[in-house]
């Protein structure tokens, strides 16, 4: 049990999915990313957190979830799918079990599955009523995890900078919806892809973030030179925290060459018995038009770089897991120890990741987490495990520097959200930013419920400015140009895209014209339906212009003449 600590470890958790949800259609296959990640990742690392703190082993891990994921979380459609989903799993695994009752080889793995998924299922319908925010705030109210902001739809903020209007809506958003969620005000920000420019610090502050993460290169090309690198937060002018991310604890789970979850002992993530088994056998577990997917069921470990893999073995793998914990405790231990000595105060080290790559990915990740937090607990005494609130409690004095733009993305910089493939949505979005504002500058009055003598009339507009603010947003998201960059699934991120930018300009265009459509904008409410108490001209305009009656913008009617 640690004493007297040289450091801290904070491992932060980055737990993000777009905001995928169809209710014009029974089945859609991107609804599957959410299903995959609940059984895999969400629901995994809940059971890691509720026996640690059952066994009372004190840890302590940063979380951001964004709040199109918790969008999903709280929607009752995609909470009934997923409870569909499960089942027909369950289904599944049972019916494996006895497809593999006399092989000795798989019959076990196909009984884990099968017990796996009906905990999954009691955890999410019995334990936690079908949402999971109450689950994750339960252990933030707890003192062990705490769970910051993120921006509204994981908009790319250094591409979105044209606008500065579109940058703190993304933000004002994503808090707003992290307060109505967890009932209090965050402490600190996960920008999307860990996106940084000079001056957003300063949006951050009037936003009431006290801190956020940055990439390695954006601490370390910070002005002037930070004194401690990344083991130490830098105020930026404004006042804001930036932590910054330590490459070495990074390249040790990150790393595809270097990295634990390659491990030859580790699960297989590519062979999965949706795409090996017969397909009649399967079909009724695939999506209904007989496009095969993951089923979640993989019965071989990595092995190596061959095609022939050898059955998975879970206590090896759980093993591989507790190696793996021991060494990444050494090598943090040894940082500390280096840093300690040199530093004259206590070292921190970030290491931030993807939360769905423990699990979903890397199915021993969770383990991997329940190892190293006991270990830290029990079997050392020079690091300890702590958030980056706690840090500035205990270190309130701290260097003043402005990091340099920065993300964690390939190359560090915009490169994956801004090239050939996907440079052709950005005139697009940035004018629709523009559009954006003088829309709601032309309705300002709204925000304080100023409907005049034609109330429902002006309810309307106000619904219709509203959704117009939700299809912007969601269309800024930094999903689709990722996908479309890593060459996935391109036809629906393209198509996600344009559909937003269509009904954005339609409503725009009936606001204009005084012709709003109550029955298509009703339809539209009900399929992108993300945020539905926001009120669209507080996030795009500034204060005083919320409050001050405006004229007529003219651009507005020239923009719109120009679309048509």
């Amino acid at each position: 049990m640690n004493k007297k600590p040289r450091g801290y470890l904070s491992l932060v958790l980055h737990a993000h999915l777009p905001f995928v949800r169809h209710p014009e259609e029974n089945y859609f296959l991107e609804e599957n990313w959410l299903f995959e990640a609940i059984t895999e990742t969400y629901i995994p690392l809940l059971r890691v957190f509720e026996l640690l703190v059952r066994d009372e082993v004190d840890f302590r891990l940063t979380m951001s979830i964004s709040p199109t994921l918790l969008a999903m979380f709280m929607d009752p459609l995609l909470q009934g799918r997923y409870v569909r989903h499960i089942n027909k799993l369950i289904e599944l695994a049972a019916k494996e079990s006895d497809r593999t009752a006399y092989d000795p080889q798989f019959r076990g793995l196909a009984l884990m599955y099968y017990n796996r998924f009906v905990e999954a299922r009691d955890i999410f319908v019995n334990r936690y009523h079908k949402n999971l925010i109450n689950a994750f705030k339960k252990f933030q109210e707890a003192g062990c995890l705490e769970i910051i902001a993120s921006c509204a739809t994981h908009g790319f903020l250094p591409n979105l900078n044209i606008n500065e209007s579109s940058v703190k809506a993304q933000i004002a958003v994503g808090i707003d919806q992290y307060r109505r969620c967890f009932g209090v005000a965050p402490k600190g920000m996960w920008l999307a892809e860990c996106g940084f420019y000079p001056g957003l610090d300063r949006l951050l502050k009037e936003a009431g973030i006290t801190y956020f993460f940055c990439d390695s290169h954006g601490i370390m090309n910070a002005d002037p030179q930070p004194q401690f690198g990344v083991f130490a937060p830098v105020y930026c002018p404004s006042g804001v925290a930036a932590f910054g991310r330590d490459w070495e604890s990074s390249k040790q789970v990150w790393s595809a060459k270097e990295g634990y979850p390659g491990d030859p002992d580790y699960r297989e993530y590519y062979r999965d018995i949706g795409f090996a088994l017969d397909f009649e056998y399967i079909k009724p577990y695939v999506h209904p038009d007989g496009i095969r997917v993951n089923t979640g069921i993989k019965y071989w470990r990595i092995t190596g770089d061959t095609e022939e893999k050898a059955p998975y073995n879970p206590q090896r793998a759980a093993d591989k897991a507790a190696v793996h914990a021991g060494n990444f405790m050494f090598n943090r231990q040894k940082q500390i120890e280096h840093y300690f000595s040199r530093m004259g105060r206590k070292p921190i080290v970030v290491a931030p990741y993807d939360a769905e790559l423990f699990g979903h990915w890397w199915f021993e990740g969770p383990q991997w987490i329940d190892f190293l937090a006991r270990k830290i607990f029990y079997d050392q005494d020079t690091i300890e495990m702590a958030t980056p609130s706690q840090y500035l409690k205990e270190y309130s004095t701290n260097q003043v520097a402005m990091p340099g733009f920065s993300s964690w993305g390939y190359k560090g910089f915009s490169e994956f959200w801004l090239e050939d493939c996907n440079d052709w949505i950005y005139p697009y979005l940035h004018d629709a930013g523009r559009l954006m504002k003088e829309v709601a500058s032309e309705n300002a009055g709204l925000i304080r419920g100023h409907f005049g003598r034609k109330p429902l009339k002006s309810a309307l507009r106000y619904r219709a400015l509203n959704q117009a603010a939700r299809e912007l947003l969601l269309a800024e998201a930094s999903d689709w140009p990722f996908i479309m960059k890593a060459q996935t699934v391109v036809a629906y991120a393209e198509k996600r895209i344009k559909t937003h930018l269509h009904r954005f300009y339609r409503l725009c265009n009936d606001l204009k014209e005084d012709s709003i459509n109550e029955s298509w904008l009703k339809e539209v409410e009900s399929r992108d339906n993300i945020f539905g108490d926001m009120n669209c001209v507080k996030y795009y305009l500034d204060d005083h212009q919320a409050q001050t009656p405006l004229k007529k913008a003219g651009p507005l009617k020239r923009l719109l003449k120009t679309r048509r």
